[in-house]
């Protein structure tokens, strides 16, 4: 899946890598509106964790690149269902 959590953080360090340029720094407005947008996917993962937490269903979500079956106390998890 393309667009997961680790490319989030990719994307949030290149805005601050740009930010730091001192020959070519990146709009101060359009860092503020990425890190904004940031906000709102990152909102959606931790509604999707929850989701998935109510529902029992723990281990399968596309957008986390671990398999929440390999974070620590997640004894409830079970493995993904075969498609």
């Amino acid at each position: 899946m393309k667009n997961t959590l680790t490319d989030l953080r990719n994307h949030l360090f290149e805005t601050i890598e740009a930010l730091k340029d001192e020959d070519n720094p990146m709009p101060v407005e359009r860092a503020r509106a990425i890190s904004e947008a940031a906000g709102k996917v990152i909102e959606s993962g931790k509604l999707e964790l929850q989701c998935l937490e109510q529902l029992g269903d723990r281990a399968v979500s596309k957008f986390f690149d671990t398999p929440l079956l390999a974070l620590p106390g997640n004894s409830r998890a079970r493995l993904p269902r075969a498609v």
